[in-house]
């Protein structure tokens, strides 16, 4: 008769310790993403939250402004007086020539202006020094007074971050919060408040954006850009009617 054989039960067969503490840390590793998972799950939501209630506010407030502006002119009409609107504080500046015999001091403001290339647009803080600085290089550029509309459209269709020095698109609202989370900018909408309002954190946010890339704007330019705009040319201070030029080239 053939002896009989011992099959080691399950319990009998010894874990090595080693492969035991490998376990334990990797299910506390798998409770620790999952925790990790939830709670940034929460924050999101909360954050959500918080960008809707703003960009409603923003809403309010832009409403608001426009409402007070149409008020202003029919209380100007109804006294028999004009309407003088308020002195402008953003530029939107275009560059639409080269750099061929350009002087020294045109070439270096267009250079701190950051319009390196034909068709570069920027924002600028309209201030006694930049309208100096734009009429050293008037001959060079297009600018006037944006409105909510081209500065949102600029921003959405047009937008790009720089994040580390590399040309980033605006394609969610992380982008935004991690280069300017700190001056309580976070998404798109904070974005485009902060640049058509002027605020504290102007300078952060315009720098922050790329200068947008433009086309030639539709039909062409109306000469061949050596005459001032108001002598129906191209260069110089347009006013209002940069928002025209700008959704011709947008």
């Amino acid at each position: 008769m053939a002896p009989s054989t011992t099959v080691p039960t399950a319990a009998a067969i010894e874990v090595p310790e080693t492969l035991l503490k490998k376990r334990k840390q990797n299910e506390k590793a798998r409770e620790e993403r999952l925790a990790a998972a939830t709670a940034a799950r929460k924050a999101a939501k909360a954050k959500r939250k918080v960008i809707f209630k703003r960009a409603e506010a923003y809403v309010k407030e832009y409403l608001n402004k426009e409402k007070e502006e149409i008020r202003l002119k029919r209380a100007a009409r109804a006294s028999g007086d004009y309407y003088v609107p308020a002195e402008p504080k953003l530029y939107f500046v275009i560059r639409i020539k080269g750099i061929n015999e350009i002087a020294p001091k045109p070439r270096k403001i267009l250079q701190l202006l950051r319009l390196l290339q034909i068709n570069n647009g920027v924002f600028v803080k309209a201030t006694r020094a930049t309208q100096q600085m734009l009429r050293l290089v008037e001959p060079y550029v297009a600018y006037g007074e944006p409105n909510l509309k081209t500065v949102r459209e600029l921003i959405y269709k047009r937008g790009y971050g720089k994040v580390d020095k590399q040309r980033i698109p605006l394609t969610n609202n992380q982008v935004i919060e991690q280069a300017l989370g700190k001056y309580d900018i976070l998404c798109v909408e904070d974005l485009v408040h902060e640049i058509i309002s002027v605020g504290p954190n102007f300078k952060q946010a315009s720098n922050f954006l790329w200068p947008f890339k433009l086309s030639n704007p539709t039909g062409g330019w109306r000469t061949r850009k050596f005459k001032h705009y108001i002598e129906g040319g191209d260069f110089g201070d347009r006013e209002s009617n940069i928002n025209k030029l700008v959704r011709q080239m947008n």
